[in-house]
């Protein structure tokens, strides 16, 4: 059988793949792992449950908190927040765990299933595999006053907010800037927080009706957030994902700021005031080589991971670094946060614009974007990256005549017949030569052979 868990939780199509039985055995099964294997203090475990206002949220936090609360777990309900609201709350609740009720960046008929440890941890394989094989098992059913209570976490989103707040080292007051929520979990919280930071708030994308969550708006469509931008005369905006763990931004005069860009700003406004932990920031191999350059130029350095949170993650618990994230927008504040917060960054973003009054395109001059392809190159065989002696060749030749201007770095999928070539270069017409030359010699090298009788 397949693992049941993927890179970030339980994810699939709503009442297709994941269904209520499903989220009602998933929940069971973590309130023995997560909850009472866990508790250690006599009282009975409790967890806190949130979603992003999906319409199948509705129906998939029923079951869980079902299956939860028929095992003996109390439930805090905090309702529509986003992901790191949750990740958040168990901390400061001193719950045993969360569950989050989302699909992220999907499209609405997708849902998800991620759960948080005690002090709103992400989970490593070996915990999520533990409940894979208890869901096998008789879950326990108490009964009586063994059974667990659910009830509304009324003040979930305060506590958000004032937490939000409090890791602001400037106010916004003077600020103008528009806010995507992308129809998702941060509609309420996001729009609140920057208002009572003092900004001049106009806000898009925040009027979730269950079916419309990242429909043309939110970080994956950044086009209405820049027209917004540019009619309402805004010094910047701020552009969420469904659950709001992640954040893009988009300057005064609509130019896109992405991940790697915001990290800068970030790491070397952290440097200058002696708060970035070992002068180290952790990224992903997919990030520009133009934020290597930038922060070796500001005396920072770059641990570089494989793509994805989790790993990211791991290295800067490892190093006791606070600061790192992708690209994609997914920064990680280890100082204030446990995952990637998404509103967190963006009021981070803001506070930088307001402490310097230097606007958000003057700062991100601090990084040069080089120029980037990226060619997805299917049907070959993924397992032979790293054995094609051809393949090994033509990338040592590549490197060698990029030099130090550019970087070549192939990516097998993980679960297709997908390879991906990506190449940076001082110029784009260069990078699409040597992306569009290797991807060539994959296809050739990399086929997959025809089974016949």
């Amino acid at each position: 059988m397949s693992r049941l868990f993927g890179t970030d939780g339980v994810r699939g199509l709503a009442n297709g793949m994941l269904t209520a039985e499903l989220a009602m055995q998933l929940a069971q099964a973590a309130a023995v792992v997560l909850g009472h294997d866990r508790n250690t203090n006599g009282t009975r475990p409790r967890a806190v449950v949130a979603r992003d206002p999906r319409a199948s949220g509705e129906f998939i936090a029923a079951a869980v908190e079902a299956g939860l609360s028929s095992s003996g777990i109390d439930v805090y309900d905090a309702g529509v927040l986003p992901t790191p609201a949750a990740a958040y709350l168990v901390a400061d609740l001193d719950a045993d765990f969360g569950v989050m009720i989302s699909a992220s960046h999907n499209p609405a008929p997708d849902n998800g299933i991620k759960f948080f440890a005690r002090g709103g941890q992400k989970l490593p394989d070996d915990v999520e595999d533990a409940i894979e094989a208890q869901m096998a098992k008789e879950p326990q059913r108490p009964v009586g006053a063994e059974v667990g209570r659910i009830q509304r976490f009324s003040d979930a989103e305060d506590r958000y907010i004032v937490h939000l707040l409090r890791t602001l080292p400037h106010r916004l007051d003077g600020l103008k800037v528009v806010l995507d929520c992308a129809h998702g979990a941060a509609s309420g919280c996001s729009p609140q927080v920057f208002k009572d930071a003092g900004a001049d708030v106009v806000v898009i994308g925040a009027d979730p009706d269950g079916h419309n969550i990242n429909d043309g708006v939110g970080s994956t469509h950044l086009g209405p957030l820049k027209a917004a931008v540019l009619k309402h005369g805004a010094d910047l905006g701020i552009a969420h994902d469904g659950d709001a763990d992640r954040c893009l931004a988009v300057d005064h005069e609509g130019n896109e700021v992405d991940g790697d860009q915001i990290m800068a700003i970030l790491a070397v406004a952290l440097k200058a005031s002696g708060k970035l932990r070992d002068d180290v920031l952790v990224a992903t191999v997919m990030s520009n080589l133009g934020l290597k350059i930038a922060l070796r130029d500001a005396g920072i350095s770059l641990r570089e991971t494989a793509v994805g949170d989790r790993y990211v993650l791991e290295e800067m618990r490892n190093g006791g670094f606070n600061l790192g994230g992708e690209q994609s927008g997914h920064v990680i504040f280890a100082d204030h946060a446990t995952t990637g917060d998404g509103v967190l960054t963006g009021l981070q973003l803001a506070a930088q614009i307001a402490l310097t009054g230097r606007p958000l395109k003057e700062l991100a001059t601090v990084m040069t974007k080089l120029p980037q392809v990226l060619i997805n190159v299917r049907g070959v065989d993924r397992t032979r990256v790293q054995s094609s002696e051809a393949l090994t060749q033509a990338v040592r030749a590549a490197e060698a005549e990029l030099g130090d201007t550019g970087r070549v770095l192939l990516r097998p999928s993980g679960t297709e017949p997908v390879v991906r070539v990506m190449v940076e270069a001082g110029d784009e017409a260069t990078a699409e030569a040597i992306a569009e030359r290797l991807a060539q010699i994959v296809r050739t090298e990399l086929a997959l052979e025809l089974v016949t009788d």
